[in-house]
């Protein structure tokens, strides 16, 4: 058991445990071996160390998040394994504890606007899943927000104590996403790095590409602010652009044109915030979205965008693909006006509360329009509207997207002006590299619902407890120079 209390010798052990699970995984092809490293990393500490668990839990799971692969469990409910059951243990844990020992909650967030925001956007999601059409999906829902926020936003204000400790979440999260990267590059050349070819190399750490060049693409950001902090003399320098170098070439060869809007866009970001545009730049993206939308909606505009059910196909070269999304002939847009047309009748029907979290798929096809359909339309995926904007609105009604887009206009606010100023360059640092990232998910999102995955909603929920830590680091600093 001291190898265990011994954090290297926790991390070795759970480092061999999971090559362990994976090595049984590639030979036997049953993904319920990723329950080894789970099981045989978490037993000691459940029984032994529940207090002193709770931080190597965290960080065993900031590891894994990469890795975490996706169970069906039964019919009707899928796990993100094994990073989901941690992040329920270390939201028990955190319950628990504070109940016992009310002096070791993170008070610092009570005075945070952030946190305040985020508390309405909770207490929002109650009301509604009052009124939801199915109250139990909502209650999952409800029950799945609590144990990201927990862990990511009040946690991480008691885990995370200094630089040390935030450059190791960032080593924490780029190493695995590298070996992700490496592996997904190795595997992909024996498809001659075709468009088709990306889709069999990711299993079984990401769903499809769009997951996985969702979040390579946001830590590359984390990767490029390692980068300003460190000098060329600097050992780990040459190391950061090997990993700069590899995470572009995998972010290329992803070929998921929204990763590279997010890129563009995190570029963007950069500048704004460096520049104290990032309100403006934030509300002109606003109107220009509400100008289009309405530009859609008056006349009846958007029918003209109804594709031809037998014309909209699925291209396995690239090139055909882009020129089929410039005309409208791509089958994954088609479909994605298909049942953004259903999320806007379903906002109308429903303004206020509107149909309960979690409640788009079992209700959203007889709203849909039929000039819309595509070959696809039968969804047996289950997946959601590809708008996490028109999903929060059509879920938890109108006052639900005000309260979200307030929390996202916030969190812009804040980190603008946490960058200009905090007096330590690598606390701004901090600061900028969860604006782009913000942005990154927010731009990802137009086109897509990640923040309920596991692996974008993580990233999501970290930028808003890097916010708030920044925001009592600030205090500190203005503290001490008083």
């Amino acid at each position: 058991m001291n190898l265990i209390k011994s954090y290297y010798g926790f991390t070795a052990i759970a480092v061999l445990l999971f090559f362990t699970g994976m090595g049984l995984f590639l030979y036997t092809g049953n993904a319920w071996y990723f329950t080894i490293p789970f099981v045989g990393c978490l037993l000691p500490f459940l029984f032994n160390y529940t207090i002193t668990a709770t931080e190597h839990i965290f960080w065993l799971m900031i590891v894994m998040l990469p890795f975490s692969a996706e169970l069906q469990v039964t019919d009707s409910l899928g796990l993100d394994f094994p990073d989901e059951p941690m992040l329920m243990l270390l939201t028990g844990f955190c319950i628990v504890k504070w109940i016992y020992k009310p002096a070791d909650f993170p008070v610092t967030v009570l005075k945070s606007t952030v946190f305040m925001v985020i508390v309405l956007q909770v207490c929002w999601i109650v009301i509604t899943s009052f009124f939801s059409m199915n109250p139990l999906l909502s209650v999952k829902f409800l029950l799945a927000k609590s144990w990201y926020i927990i862990p990511f936003v009040l946690l991480f204000q008691v885990i995370i104590k200094g630089k040390s400790d935030l450059i190791k979440l960032g080593k924490f999260l780029i190493i695995p996403m590298m070996i992700v990267v490496i592996q997904a590059l190795i595997r992909h050349a024996f498809y001659s790095y075709s468009f088709e070819g990306i889709k069999q190399t990711l299993y079984p750490f990401f769903r499809n590409h769009v997951n996985y060049s969702a979040m390579l693409v946001c830590l590359l950001v984390v990767l490029w602010t390692f980068l300003k902090l460190n000098p060329a003399t600097n050992p780990n320098y040459k190391w950061i652009i090997t990993g700069l170098v590899i995470g572009l070439i995998g972010l290329i060869l992803s070929y998921s044109r929204g990763a590279w809007l997010a890129l563009i866009m995190g570029i963007i970001t950069m500048f704004a915030v460096q520049g104290k545009r990032m309100l403006q730049c934030w509300m002109l993206l606003i109107f220009s979205v509400v100008l289009i939308f309405s530009w859609l909606v008056y006349d009846h505009q958007y029918l003209q965008f109804a594709p031809d059910h037998d014309h909209t196909v699925f291209h396995t070269d690239f090139s055909e693909h882009l020129k089929a999304t410039v005309t409208f002939k791509d089958v994954s847009n088609a479909e994605r006006f298909y049942r953004w047309v259903a999320g806007i009748k379903m906002i109308v029907a429903k303004p206020v509360t509107g149909f309960g979290p979690n409640n788009f798929y079992q209700y959203y096809k007889p709203y849909a329009s039929e000039l819309f359909k595509t070959w696809v339309s039968n969804n047996p995926d289950h997946s959601t509207v590809h708008n996490y904007f028109l999903l929060v609105a059509l879920q938890q009604g109108i006052p639900g997207l005000i309260l979200f887009m307030g929390l996202l206009t916030l969190l812009f606010y804040r980190l603008q002006k946490l960058y200009h100023q905090l007096h330590s360059a690598f606390y701004r640092e901090m600061a900028m590299a969860a604006a782009v990232i913000l942005m990154m998910i927010t731009t990802l999102n137009f086109l897509s619902d990640l923040i309920e995955t596991d692996k974008i909603g993580s990233l999501y929920w970290l930028c808003a407890g890097v916010t708030i830590w920044l925001e009592n680091k600030l205090k500190e600093e203005q503290q001490s120079l008083a």
